[in-house]
């Protein structure tokens, strides 16, 4: 029997449908009823509008499933490098066995000339995707001020504590006009280095829990101006499609959690204030968040980088935000007495996308991972989920071709 074409086509979406992660049906079914209430305002003429499918979705849901569990695992990886000009034996057998989603690179690598850096980007990027079919991202901290892993003379940006001092001297407009300038020019640098993520802008507003850590990495007191600010930041960085990383959600508390429990012991008020920040880049288009180690006692008696609560139930639903997190290093101080692989499991379950590992504990991350579909710990459902949206942003800011990509 020959099948109708519409035959045909409803087979293809039925197959289409079956590969695709939970959030992707989410939004399915939303436009649907969306769909069927605009045509049930008006009996008189029913009209059927074609739903307004996301195309680069669609084409991240094609390219994860025909990724297997290794690949998917990786994916979810942005992992730290040793080496500088040229990648060392030890390191290209792990990439090899391992090619993270994301490379996260420090001083130690990038401590030479402009031309070196380029060669042991490209150097790294070609064998990742040899292995993978997919370009990894190449992050860096690059907030400006002492934050800066790059030789003096690259991508310089000053601190963001500098720009409140415009605000308060020039006005608002003429902070956040060279806040975007500056932001613009430096990623303009380092996109054409290869990097093409950035671990910034800090986000949080400066205040009395913060003030030892952040000091003058925040852009001041006033939430607002600081999500102004940010939103300047990661919009200036953007068009030259570097992807920023809003951070710390949904605050930080104390000292250093590098080396100190976070917790912030607040009420519902307080933390809208903290998070007004976050809120005002999430409306301005940013696409990452980094997870914070911190306790926030409204939301959960769980670290925010492990709280369901936090970025599930908080930051994507009442606040919205559909992009990719990011928890920060789970071998910080903050972070608890989990091993960073453990962490790194129970982070994925309840509801980040991508984990900070070190070179050292790579491989038993990924293994951790591997581990924890075959126990249930980790959904396959919550993996395909996460690196669906790593595919997408990859997608999104040009990294992997549309009609190229494999």
């Amino acid at each position: 029997m020959i099948n109708s074409p519409a035959r045909v086509k409803t087979a293809h979406f039925c197959r289409f449908i079956k590969k695709q992660p939970p959030f992707f049906l989410v939004i399915l079914v939303l436009f649907i009823l969306i769909s069927c209430l605009k045509s049930a305002e008006n009996t008189e003429e029913i009209v059927i509008e074609p739903l307004a499918i996301d195309p680069l979705l669609i084409r991240a849901g094609e390219i994860i499933s025909e990724m297997d569990d290794r690949l998917l695992v990786s994916q979810i990886l942005i992992s730290g490098i040793d080496g500088r000009e040229t990648l060392p034996s030890n390191m290209t057998a792990l990439l090899t066995e391992i090619p993270a989603g994301g490379i996260m690179l420090f001083k130690y690598n990038l401590n030479t000339d402009n031309e070196k850096i380029k060669g042991f980007i490209k150097e790294t990027a070609d064998l990742i995707i040899e292995i993978s079919a997919v370009v990894p991202f190449f992050a860096v901290d690059h907030e400006g001020g002492s934050v800066n892993r790059f030789m003096p003379g690259t991508a310089d940006l000053r601190a963001a504590s500098e720009y409140w001092d415009i605000f308060m001297a020039e006005g608002k407009d003429a902070a956040l006009e060279k806040i975007k300038a500056d932001s613009e020019k430096a990623a303009k640098e380092i996109s054409e280095l290869g990097i093409n993520m950035n671990f910034a802008p800090v986000a949080e507003h400066l205040m009395d829990e913060n003030r030892i850590f952040l000091a003058r990495r925040s852009y001041g007191p006033d939430p607002v101006f600081a999500g102004e600010a940010a939103s300047a930041f990661l919009k200036g960085m953007e068009n030259s499609n570097v992807l920023c990383v809003v951070k710390h959600f949904p605050g930080s508390a104390g000292l250093d959690p590098h080396y100190s429990a976070s917790e912030l012991n607040i009420d519902n008020d307080a933390l809208l204030e903290i998070v007004t920040p976050f809120i005002t880049t999430i409306q301005n288009g940013a696409r990452a968040i980094m997870a914070a180690h911190t306790i926030v006692t409204p939301l959960d008696t769980k670290i925010a980088s492990l709280s369901s609560a936090v970025m599930i139930d908080y930051l994507r639903g009442v606040l919205g935000f559909e992009g990719i997190i990011i928890s920060d290093d789970f071998i910080m101080a903050a972070a608890g007495n989990l091993s960073p692989e453990e962490s790194a499991v129970l982070s994925i379950a309840a509801g980040s996308d991508m984990i900070l590992v070190w070179p050292a504990h790579l491989k038993k991350t990924h293994d951790a991972f591997l581990s924890s579909l075959e126990d249930g710990r980790l959904s396959r459902e919550r993996l395909k989920d996460a690196a669906t949206r790593v595919i997408y942003e990859k997608l999104r800011i040009g990294l992997i071709n549309f009609e190229e990509s494999p």
